[in-house]
Order: structure tokens, then C-alpha cells, then sequence
């Protein structure tokens, strides 16, 4: 699990490991704010599942509410450090990250989060944060996604074992467009919604 990662990162996620849910409540939010921890989050709520099946659902909640703390402090840190540091970082990226969250917002960010590595997903959240995407639609949006792929490799790894990853590996295109698609139709369906909601209030 450990192998391609420094000395002291693999003492953190040796610590981590040790704790259980606390730990990979710590890892997830490392991950998702000032450190990376590539697929180790995903590899430990795996173990962890295996080892203890019937708190699974303790485990992917530990990762997604790290998770989600994680992105919502490097929101912050973004905000307050601004354009030129977002460009300075980004590069010549930085203008398409911009598009894509101001143009798409919940939805933009929701299929971001749900891409797998090497979406440089860290970028999403950093435009999200320097051009001010709503904290509530961002927070909505990065919940929503972890929920599904947390508690998917935790359900995974209860009835697949340590081959839960490697599936996900293997059927990722279609496991992204099933979702992809679900979330157009949420989306669809919450437009029309309101539309109706409009039409009617318009009418009374």
C-alpha cells in the first residue's frame, strides 16, 4: 500500500492505518486539502472493510466527511489566496478550470469529483474556491460524489474483497458514464421541477 510513497508520508499512513476509522478520517481529509495521498484512502477503506465488514458504513462515512472537510478547507485557502496564486499554480489550464466551474457549477463540480485519478481534481476545487462557486452548491456537489464512491469501494470490498479496486479499475468507464448519466437525470429532473414550481406560483 505503501510502497510508492516518501518515508514520512508512509509513516503517517502506517499511523493512520493503525487507528482505523479516526485514521482514515485523517488520511481522506490529508488528502483532499494540503497533502496527496494517491488511492490510499480507497486502499485503507478497503482493508478496513474487509477486516470488519459490519462497519463499513462507519468507514466510508470517516472517508467522506474527511473528504469533504479536506475540500472545504482548501475552498478557503484558495479564497483568501486569490487569482494570481490560482494562475500561478494552475498555468495555462487555468483559464478552462475557470470556464468549467463558472459555466457548470453543482453539476461541474459533482462529475469532477467523480472522475477517477489522474483527474486533477485538487484544480476543481481550487478554481471553485477562487471564483467563488456558492459553498453550499460546492459542498453539495463534492458530498454527493464521495458518498457514491465511498461507500461503492466499501460495499465492494465487502463482496469482492481486496479485488474491489482492481474491478473498479477494470469497469471505471462504465461505472463513470452509469453515473454521469444518473446525475443528468437528477439534474433534468430538479429543473423541471422548479420550472413546474415557477409555472404554477406564476399562476396563482
Amino acid at each position: 500500500m505503501q510502497g510508492h510513497l516518501s518515508g514520512w508520508k508512509q509513516k503517517i499512513v502506517g499511523f493512520a492505518g493503525g487507528l482505523g476509522w479516526p485514521g482514515l478520517f485523517m488520511i481522506s481529509f490529508l488528502d483532499s486539502s494540503v497533502l496527496t495521498f494517491p488511492v490510499i484512502n480507497d486502499l485503507l477503506l478497503i482493508s478496513l472493510s474487509i477486516q470488519k465488514p459490519a462497519r463499513m458504513i462507519l468507514y466510508a462515512t470517516a472517508a467522506t466527511t474527511g473528504s469533504v472537510f479536506g475540500c472545504i478547507l482548501l475552498y478557503f485557502l484558495a479564497l483568501k489566496a486569490g487569482e494570481a496564486a490560482f494562475h500561478q499554480k494552475a498555468g495555462k489550464r487555468a483559464a478552462k478550470f475557470r470556464q468549467f466551474v463558472e459555466e457548470n457549477g453543482f453539476v461541474g463540480i459533482l462529475i469532477a469529483a467523480l472522475l477517477p485519478p489522474p483527474t486533477p481534481f485538487k484544480f476543481f476545487v481550487l478554481a471553485a474556491g477562487v471564483f467563488r462557486v456558492p459553498l453550499w452548491s460546492f459542498t453539495a456537489a463534492v458530498t454527493v460524489a464521495r458518498i457514491v464512491r465511498y461507500f461503492a469501494i466499501g460495499y465492494l470490498a465487502v463482496h469482492y474483497g481486496s479485488q474491489a479496486l482492481p474491478y473498479l479499475a477494470t469497469h471505471k468507464l462504465v461505472v463513470i458514464a452509469a453515473l454521469i448519466v444518473l446525475v443528468g437525470i437528477s439534474y433534468a429532473a430538479s429543473k423541471f421541477i422548479m420550472y413546474e414550481k415557477k409555472v404554477h406560483e406564476h399562476k396563482a
